[in-house]
């Protein structure tokens, strides 16, 4: 655990606290995009330790929270079908669709499955030559690798049963929304440590620039947290807008070049709507024209459907890092993880689910 315990060191973590006070003069909004890094700075209280002119707001990073109530559907009326073995990373099973989820299909008697990597998925389908394989493709430019593997795998070994539904969106065209929009509080980004670890951050250049909003890509850990922090309130303090790396333990510019290659020979870029965000342009991937026959919307010819969201829930202003969790009025009382409204809540990453966990009691109770 050491080398973890280091990144959790109390007397660090108040020694940066005091250094971010001691160069804090002007309030400052800054938006991490991570939904890890979300539940760090509520599970250790990061938030708590910062002068009160620093507000964190809770960005789109989580990518369970942001899959479509289209998509969701998708995955459910594929799942129900006779013959087809759905695999999914086990925080999708819970993801409210419009009228059920995959919890329910498996209740009902289809075949849901459980699997730790798309590689699994693609082996029950050579297990399985007779039956349709379905892996649920979800995530931010973090988990694509993986997946553009096993659909390249799939068409080099001839494996015809196998197919993905893709629902992988990018991060860069999402902050590029948020700091595009009229009601944008954002004034700096902790970008995602994991995402640059795959892409780098060469896509951030562009954006701290013409926005003039700096980037500081970080770790998960409170020390990583709380530098990245200091970073953005020295740049804003001093008015540069430039984009820093402070988790060159893990993360390169130019990211894994292996793996880019692999996206771009499996993926395209395309159009993708984002759960409480809308349609961002050129936000997501899609299957290029040559894999296509392991695209399972096209395979089983299912149609995207346009379905509204919950009136009840605010996860859009929230992802939006309009809102807090605490704003909702559904919020522990109406909505919770046994009986979710929205995808915030079930998300192991959401921003409601962090603060259910770690603050409901104080939330909650303020209400009585």
């Amino acid at each position: 655990m050491r080398f973890l315990d280091e990144y959790r060191d109390a007397d660090g973590a108040h020694k940066l606290a005091r250094a971010i006070a001691a160069i804090t003069t002007k309030p400052w909004t800054i938006m991490e995009i991570c939904g890890g890094q979300t539940h760090a700075i509520v599970r250790f209280g990061i938030d708590e330790l910062l002068p009160k002119q620093i507000e964190l707001v809770h960005g789109p990073g989580c990518p369970v929270c942001v899959t479509p109530i289209e998509i969701i559907d998708q995955a459910i009326e594929i799942a129900a079908k006779p013959n087809v073995i759905f695999c999914s990373f086990g925080d999708m099973l819970r993801v409210p669709g419009s009228e059920r989820d995959l919890f329910s299909v498996k209740a009902a008697g289809g075949d849901v499955r459980i699997v730790y990597s798309p590689l699994d998925a693609l082996a029950l389908a050579k297990q399985n030559p007779q039956r349709e394989v379905v892996f649920f493709a979800v995530g931010f430019e973090t988990t694509a690798p993986p997946n553009a593997m096993a659909v390249f795998q799939a068409e080099r070994d001839g494996v015809k049963n196998f197919s993905i539904l893709v629902s992988h969106v990018l991060v860069p065209p999402a902050m590029e929304a948020i700091l595009s929009s009229p009601e944008n509080r954002v004034q700096g980004f902790l970008a995602a440590g994991h995402v640059c670890t795959v892409m780098g951050y060469d896509e951030y250049h562009p954006l701290a620039a013409k926005y003039r909003a700096p980037i500081v890509v970080t770790g998960f850990e409170p020390l990583d947290i709380l530098q990245g922090i200091f970073m953005l309130v020295k740049q804003l303090e001093e008015g540069r807008h430039v984009v820093e790396n402070a988790y060159s333990r893990s993360v390169h510019e130019h990211g894994n070049q292996p793996a880019i290659k692999m996206l771009r020979e499996v993926f395209e870029v395309i159009p993708r709507k984002w759960r409480g965000l809308g349609e961002i342009p050129y936000s997501g991937w899609g299957l290029r024209p040559a894999y296509a026959a392991h695209d399972a919307a096209k395979k089983f010819g299912i149609q995207m459907k346009h379905v509204a969201e919950p009136n009840e829930c605010i996860s859009g202003l929230i992802l939006q890092g309009l809102q807090k969790p605490f704003d909702c009025p559904a919020f522990g009382v109406r909505c919770n993880p046994e009986k979710p409204v929205g995808a915030t809540m079930v998300s192991a990453e959401g921003a409601c689910s962090a603060y259910y966990r770690y603050r409901r009691s104080e939330i909650v109770g303020d209400r009585k």
